[in-house]
């Protein structure tokens, strides 16, 4: 099974259609059956993130069953543990044989009362300490993590700090990850607006949950929550982030070029060709470490992959057979 083998339909193959659906709630709604069907147990953990913060993960497994690994899942920016792609591939990885916890990064899904200060993505540090932290708990002895899109620059990053941080990590699966932020918004500058809209909206509710959790510490207008998507990003690289500006924002969580050269744990790579969001051209400049293999397909959009229109993903299956195929 490799990038070569999706082959949608026609009337799927169009990108933005691909990408609405990947997110869409038809997609939410077949992952919570998918996750119901398997019959595992699930509980919550609050992860040590380090330095006080606290992420949230979702344990999935088989009652009575020992597993071959424990898979770590990452979801993208804005998206959360209960997004269908991260439910659709938890089922695919818990018929495998493995157990798996679906990770919120903070302020995602209803976490935003965990943590005072905001999210931002350079916030690498306190997600490869919440990993540590939940192998310690769980007793995990080979770990694999699969992430999209944000989730997947994470994933890879992760990978770079995992021996330090002694996780037993033995393979990445990264879907349409985010390798250049810079280039990535202007893509989206030049793309069709429902891709501002859609993220705009979901992190301005962010912002503003936030606000209503933490007055005295946010006091950001809705005038500053009216700005584009640069002007937003360039008040939480300055005001909140600590940098001097968004390119220095964009460069300190980019993973192009040669950043990945270190990098020694084998990872897949899931590429579309025709991702609206992510620039195909940053994968074909990017220099990769011999322990990583890109795969292209043709279509997929961003981050979808949809097969058919009951919502299954082939992106779901083959982070499954990668990942098991590791353990």
């Amino acid at each position: 099974m490799d990038a070569a083998d999706y082959r949608p339909p026609r009337l799927l193959r169009n990108p933005h259609l691909q990408s609405v659906l990947g997110s869409s709630s038809l997609r939410r709604r077949h992952g919570l059956r998918a996750l119901a069907a398997t019959g595992a147990t699930t509980s919550e953990h609050i992860l040590d993130g380090g330095n006080g913060a606290r992420l949230q993960g979702w344990h999935s497994q088989l009652p009575g069953r020992a597993p071959r690994a424990t898979a770590l899942l990452l979801h993208g920016w804005e998206g959360s543990a209960e997004s269908g792609y991260m439910r659709l591939a938890a089922a695919r990885l818990l018929a495998a044989g493995l157990d798996v916890v679906r990770l919120n990064f903070r302020d995602h899904g209803d976490t935003h009362h965990l943590n005072e200060e905001l999210f931002h993505s350079n916030r690498i540090d306190e997600v490869v300490h919440a990993a540590a932290d939940m192998v310690q708990r769980l007793r995990v002895r080979d770990l694999v993590v699969a992430g999209y899109s944000l989730g997947g620059n994470h994933a890879l990053r992760l990978g770079l700090r995992a021996r330090l941080a002694g996780l037993p990590l033995r393979h990445i699966a990264a879907v349409c990850p985010l390798v250049d932020p810079g280039r990535t918004m202007a893509s989206m500058e030049r793309a069709p607006q429902i891709y501002d809209w859609y993220f705009r909206r979901k992190w301005r509710s962010s912002l503003v949950r936030k606000r209503e959790l933490f007055p005295e510490r946010f006091g950001y207008d809705d005038a500053a929550l009216g700005q584009d998507m640069r002007g937003l990003i360039d008040m939480l690289a300055r005001q909140h982030a600590g940098f001097g500006s968004v390119d220095e924002y964009f460069d300190s969580y980019s993973i192009a070029g040669d950043r990945l050269a270190a990098l020694d744990v084998p990872a897949s790579i899931l590429m579309a060709e025709d991702d609206p969001v992510i620039p195909i051209d940053d994968f074909r400049d990017w220099r990769l470490p011999p322990v990583a293999a890109l795969e292209v397909a043709r279509w997929g959009g961003h981050c979808a992959f949809v097969e058919n229109f009951a919502g299954d993903g082939f992106a779901e299956r083959w982070v499954a057979e990668r990942l098991a195929a590791a353990v």
